[in-house]
């Protein structure tokens, strides 16, 4: 996967955050792990860690069946 192919999966996930005020940014992809890192009104919401396994963690794998592990990096 590269960051072109996951950024396209995030693009699909993106306008459902920015509705609620937030975002998601791609930091890497680097041997089949993804590093994200959420904006805006998701960075420090108490939703934040079911956003990322539930959503986008979820599209990531239904994309990328190789995906090893989803990291959110600290703004």
């Amino acid at each position: 996967m590269t960051k072109d192919q996951v950024e396209a999966v995030l693009g699909k996930i993106r306008p459902m955050l920015q509705a609620d005020g937030g975002n998601i940014e791609l930091v890497d992809v680097n041997e089949g792990v993804v590093s994200v890192r959420l904006v805006g009104a998701c960075c420090g919401c108490p939703m934040s860690q079911m956003t990322l396994k539930n959503g986008v963690e979820q599209a990531l794998r239904d994309s990328f069946p190789d995906l090893k592990e989803l990291v959110s990096v600290p703004a």
